[in-house]
């Protein structure tokens, strides 16, 4: 399942860069192929925490570098954002992120990540076109 998502997020990403060749300046280009790298990124991450979560079991550090990894993720894309609506996807996912760490910190081994998954979703749908 999650390799599906990589693979959907990855067609979204080829639509996208096909659509924004055409109708945007260099600028604007620079700017989507941004955003459509750093979404790919953060669903990379996504899947890695997914995978870890899994195996909390045997080790939760995963779980916590895949929260760094998506952290480092969401402020390249925070730092190169003004839309309205990716910045509130990058606020969701900053939140679900902070509320799965604080759950691995209190010693919960399967933290409940849907509001990442969902967050991160979200910015795939925003960063396509």
């Amino acid at each position: 399942m999650a390799s599906r998502r990589h693979q959907r997020l990855a067609l979204a990403t080829a639509a996208a860069l096909l659509t924004v060749t055409t109708a945007a300046g260099c600028a604007g280009l620079d700017k989507a192929l941004d955003c459509v790298r750093t979404a790919d990124a953060i669903a990379t991450s996504v899947n890695n925490l997914q995978q870890a979560v899994s195996n909390a079991s045997e080790d939760i550090t995963q779980a916590s570098e895949s929260l760094d990894e998506i952290d480092r993720e969401l402020k390249k894309l925070d730092d190169t954002t003004d839309n309205a609506d990716l910045s509130k996807a990058v606020d969701d996912l900053q939140t679900g992120v902070t509320e799965v760490r604080r759950s691995i910190e209190a010693g919960d081994a399967t933290p409940d990540i849907t509001p990442v998954t969902d967050a991160a979703t979200e910015i795939g749908k925003v960063c396509s076109p």
